[in-house]
């Protein structure tokens, strides 16, 4: 089914009569670089307690930016007024912050060349907006699946979201460049929350389901629901009558939906360029994973490939064209285990010599100046790999990982651990029932060159998250990381109740 068209309402909006007024004011300066963006984000929040509604949120940013580069310096400008007036005055405005700017800018700001895409359109893979469904049927989808699992063993409560996103853009630059684009993204999730009573623990087990770049077909036969919500009571009555992992040395096979997590923080953060150079800090700090080490890194065993990518059906950081008007692509990160390439914008690709950008520019808010943003960072499955059962089978003693739950790691991108919502005791290759408590901790580069084999095409999955942050002032954006289930050798395994000092 093909996706729907760009909403008719946005463009009605007098997108081409502001972005020619402000780009023209631009150019009566003089300007060597102007770029005008017009943004519309609705989105809508449910959230449900034990199956009854606790809170709704609808909420639209409607508004226009104007970025300039004057004398090899940034300025940006934004508004809400929606008029021709509204548009000179921004971009006026534009370039009077890089007049003031230019007194302390270090370095001449330039942007590597793209080619020139005139009025094209670009809308995402899905089939029904989700906004076009009525609240009523929403609440009432969460809730009977809440009833479900409140209706069975050790659950006690139970908590649902349901996150829905349509964003639209429009975007001109004085090249010739205009794109206009729509994409939607939603995430749904309930969690089970339920007590021992004998051990008097207290837990939850919450859905695996990613959040994706589909519509409201996603929770109508997109996804195998029901099967999901099945297995979740059973599930947790498990994990609370289990006992503590005990702490050592451990193989792992971890499951796409835990692992995409450990590849966001330690590969997806790591390779962005900017972050690696030392420009971004804020957040999540620099990277160990520096220039001088492209080509040479080490990153991780032969068997690890991973690529950046801002195509990937229904991937959350999917997009035709990039907020500085770059067509976005695909491209390799890390080959054969060694590091190979970085996430760009047009300014660090220009300011290495690496030719175009591949299309990582981002702004979460009409308000918001684009930055370097991270694209769907996947590791590649191999071509005839195993699928899961056949990497358990592989192992003698080791731990099998389900889904993401907490994590920490250093300002380098380099320490870290990572908890899970489940984990199985493998046994001669074999599952051999839950444990819990459990947290995997190691170095990027070790972790990732223990990893001896990566499952086969029919185990990578999607994952992501609506909400990874980056800069100052704060910025959010939507990625998805792709993975199959992967291997990894003598891994450290902690008890988190004994480092809890429990």
């Amino acid at each position: 089914m093909p996706s729907p068209d760009v909403d008719p309402d946005f463009v009605a909006l007098p997108r081409h009569r502001l972005a020619d007024a402000a780009l023209q004011r631009a150019r009566d300066f003089g300007v060597e670089h102007a770029d005008f963006r017009l943004e519309r984000l609705r989105s809508q929040d449910l959230r449900l307690r034990d199956g009854a509604l606790e809170g709704a949120h609808d909420g639209e940013q409607l508004g226009f930016a104007v970025r300039v580069i004057v004398d090899g310096t940034w300025g940006f400008a934004a508004s809400v007024e929606l008029s021709t007036e509204s548009a000179v005055r921004t971009a006026e405005e534009a370039i009077r912050v890089a007049q003031v700017s230019a007194a302390i800018s270090s370095e001449r700001i330039e942007l590597a060349a793209e080619p020139v895409y005139s009025d094209v359109t670009w809308v995402s893979s899905y089939a029904i907006d989700p906004l076009s469904v009525s609240v009523a049927d929403k609440v009432a989808r969460l809730a009977e699946w809440s009833n479900r699992l409140l209706a069975r063993g050790p659950v006690a409560h139970v908590s649902a979201k349901l996150e829905q996103v349509v964003e639209n853009k429009f975007y001109s630059d004085l090249a010739g460049t205009t794109t206009t684009q729509q994409r939607v993204r939603l995430h749904p999730q309930l969690e089970a929350h339920g007590t021992d009573e004998p051990t008097g623990r207290f837990d939850s087990m919450r859905t695996i389901a990613p959040p994706v770049g589909r519509g409201w077909e996603y929770l109508d036969g997109g996804y195998d629901w029901d099967d999901e919500l099945a297995q979740i009571p059973d599930l947790l009555a498990e994990k609370l009558s289990v006992k503590s992992v005990d702490a050592g040395i451990f193989d792992l096979v971890i499951d796409p939906s835990n692992l995409w997590l450990t590849i966001h923080e330690s590969i997806g953060h790591a390779t962005e360029l900017d972050r690696a150079l030392g420009y971004e800090a804020n957040y999540a700090g620099t990277s160990f994973a520096t220039w001088d080490q492209l080509g040479t890194l080490q990153y991780g065993s032969p068997v690890m490939q991973v690529v950046g990518d801002r195509t990937v059906e229904h991937g959350l950081a999917t997009i035709g064209y990039d907020d500085e008007g770059v067509q976005t692509q695909s491209w390799d990160i890390v080959r054969d285990g060694v590091l190979v390439g970085y996430q760009l914008d047009r300014r660090m690709a220009q300011l290495k010599g690496l030719g175009r950008s591949n299309g990582c520019a981002f702004a979460d808010s009409p308000g918001h100046i684009p930055i370097q943003r991270m694209a769907n960072v996947s590791l590649q499955p191999a071509e005839d790999g195993p699928d899961t059962d056949g990497l358990i089978a592989q192992v003698e003693n080791g731990l099998y990982v389900i889904g993401d739950r907490s994590w920490s790691i250093d300002m380098q991108r380099f320490n870290f651990q990572f908890t899970g919502q489940r984990f199985y005791k493998i046994e001669n290759g074999r599952l051999a029932g839950q444990v819990r408590d459990v947290a995997y901790q190691a170095t990027t580069t070790d972790f990732w060159g223990s990893m001896e084999a990566v499952g086969g095409p029919q185990t990578w999955e999607l994952a992501g998250a609506f909400n990874c942050g980056k800069a100052q002032p704060g910025q959010v954006a939507p990625v998805s990381h792709g993975c199959p289930s992967a291997l990894f050798r003598s891994v450290r395994i902690l008890n988190t109740q004994s480092e809890a000092g429990r």
